[in-house]
């Protein structure tokens, strides 16, 4: 046993009951918020240079420009919808994830192929969780893509949008949300579950054999190699989100803006910011898997995929 596994306590939470989703919801949370907001920075610039990339000649240049006129506040500008949505958004996605994974595998159709209920669960989750997450994420791209910013805080970002668009201004990023976030997670589990049962078939033996701190390890590595797929495959849609969100007219179709701003960016404005975002996707689901295994071996729980 671990030192991990030692200190931490060990409740008794019986597999695939209410406490135990509740259990991996809460993990979710612990996992995203914070990871999330930690890489606001990163985020920050990539929104930013996808919407203008004449904005800053590279990342670092960026950096300088912002703490020279703002300070450490101007860097993490947008941290506060970042982390209210993003804890939101954290607890939806890994705790229904883990709810419809076993009602698909075990409830519904049993036997069926790992990866197609790996797949749909994960898409299944991820539709609910972007609902919750969509008005703050709807803020914090306004707040890091406008110059002068649309609004300083989550608080006055939210009144801003509820008066002057009404409630429906919040969700207006939701199809291209989905659009960006529902491929990212299909990705982001089923790249992960494969990855982790790929690593303890290399390693030759069972993942009962290795202890909780071992496990966490496979965890992170499996998390970033999941990562890299996650941020290529959803960068196009993140794109225009951020576009969307800084440059939709008012009264304008969801469809109309989205031909309107691909006529003016192409194929190749899609990938503005695609570095970047590999970078922070990567580093972050590593760290979001690690997190969240570790919090469940903190429990008692098994880690997951490998199984």
């Amino acid at each position: 046993m671990s030192t991990l596994e030692k200190a931490l306590p060990k409740p008794k939470i019986e597999l695939y009951s209410g406490q135990y989703f509740l259990a991996c919801g809460l993990g979710g949370i612990i996992a995203c918020g914070p990871t999330h907001t930690a890489v606001t920075p990163l985020d920050l610039v990539k929104c930013r240079r996808q919407v203008d990339s004449a904005l800053y000649k590279s990342n670092v240049q960026a950096w300088k420009t912002i703490y020279k006129g703002e300070g450490l506040r101007g860097v993490f500008f947008g941290w506060s919808p970042t982390l209210v949505g993003y804890c939101f958004q954290g607890g939806g996605k890994y705790g229904f994830y883990e709810v419809f994974k076993y009602t698909y595998g075990e409830k519904m159709f049993p036997g069926m192929n790992p990866t197609a209920v790996f797949l749909a669960a994960s898409a299944s989750a991820e539709f609910l969780a972007d609902i919750a997450l969509c008005p703050f994420e709807s803020i914090k791209v306004r707040m890091q893509t406008t110059l002068p910013p649309f609004a300083n805080s989550l608080r006055e970002g939210m009144g801003k949008v509820i008066k002057e668009e009404g409630y429906a201004g919040l969700y207006k990023g939701l199809y291209p949300l989905w659009g960006r976030q529902i491929p990212y997670t299909m990705v982001k589990f089923a790249t992960f579950e494969t990855t982790v049962s790929a690593i303890y078939d290399y390693l030759g033996k069972p993942k009962s054999s290795y202890n909780g701190l071992q496990q966490t390890g496979v965890s992170f590595l499996g998390g970033y190699i999941a990562g890299v797929g996650c941020a290529v495959v959803s960068h196009p849609a993140d794109v225009m989100v951020s576009k969307l969100n800084s440059d939709r007219k008012k009264g304008e179709g969801a469809g109309k803006a989205m031909t309107r701003i691909y006529g003016n960016i192409g194929f190749k404005g899609l990938w503005n910011g695609l570095p970047v975002r590999i970078l922070m996707i990567g580093t972050l689901t590593a760290f979001q898997w690690l997190i969240y295994d570790s919090f469940k071996v903190g429990l008692g729980l098994p880690t997951t995929g490998g199984h």
